[in-house]
């Protein structure tokens, strides 16, 4: 399947803009993504991200986010979560040995994927989606397993993407630079840190 496709797809067919709430990995993979999809839907940054270590980086990158939006565009709304790593570390449980693009991360897009559409359905969003698969090194076949049985869960839309398309991974590097922000070298838990 061509995610990107169905993304285009989905939103040719839209007569206003549609409330989606998007999950929002990190303040770089958000830039292309926010400047892409705010075209086409009143968005909600959400930071959630509790897989970060340690929580001064979980700090570092959430400022990041916030310092992005304020300067990209004031009037896009965005939501900080608390930080409790012991979150994430309930949800990898048994797959810590495995690398990147493995289960365990399948594990970790699902656990905030669910917070994500929790926060969505509280905010009467239309749609769900996520900027992780704008990384070129994230599996978007696992998000968007993910995203599609939260849909069936919920009866919110799961906006299928693959935002590494048509240069959208570069465009982040771009808009990075353009907006002086901090770029982290690794995913964000203690184990890709490990593995860097």
């Amino acid at each position: 399947m061509n995610y990107h496709k169905e993304m285009i797809k989905e939103i040719s067919k839209f007569e206003n803009k549609p409330k989606l709430l998007l999950h929002s990995c990190c303040g770089p993979c958000s830039t292309y993504v926010i400047d892409f999809l705010s075209k086409y839907f009143d968005l909600i940054v959400y930071f959630y991200n509790p897989n970060i270590y340690p929580e001064s980086e979980y700090l570092k990158r959430a400022n990041v986010q916030k310092d992005f939006i304020n300067k990209y565009n004031q009037e896009i709304d965005y939501l900080i979560e608390y930080y409790d790593n012991s979150e994430y570390d309930k949800a990898v449980h048994g797959f810590e040995a495995l690398g990147e693009k493995s289960e365990r991360c399948f594990h970790c897009y699902r656990f905030r994927l669910e917070k994500a559409f929790e926060k969505a359905k509280e905010l009467k969003c239309d749609y769900v989606c996520s900027t992780i698969s704008v990384s070129k090194h994230k599996n978007v076949e696992y998000l968007t397993e993910v995203g599609r049985k939260q849909q069936e869960k919920t009866g919110i839309k799961y906006l299928i993407s693959d935002f590494k398309k048509n240069n959208g991974y570069q465009q982040t590097i771009i808009m990075s630079k353009e907006y002086d922000l901090y770029r982290q070298d690794y995913c964000g838990c203690v184990y890709s840190l490990k593995e860097k």
